[in-house]
């Protein structure tokens, strides 16, 4: 399953937008996300301060600022492609 981490804060209006925006796509598309609180992990905190939200998938960074939906979704299919390729790998 692909994994999308959300680095955001309480009060962030791109924050809110990117979150909404994984929240439509999930109801099309498979993938796990989940969201860190900044303000809750300050390594976090220290990294991205100044870049949320920052959007990671398959423990790469993806997005900043913004969250581009035509690019998530041709994402997704790669990494999903790339998933079943090494499930059938020997």
């Amino acid at each position: 399953m692909i994994e999308v981490v959300v680095y955001s804060k309480p009060g962030c209006c791109l924050c809110d937008d990117v979150k909404a925006q994984l929240a439509r796509l999930r109801e099309t598309t498979s993938f796990d996300w989940r969201e860190v609180n900044i303000l809750e992990d300050p390594q976090a905190f220290r990294q991205f301060k100044e870049e949320i939200p920052v959007v990671f998938m398959n423990g790469r960074k993806t997005y900043k600022f913004h969250l581009d939906e035509k690019d998530f979704l041709r994402r997704v299919e790669k990494l999903q492609s790339e998933e079943k390729a090494t499930e059938h790998a020997p």
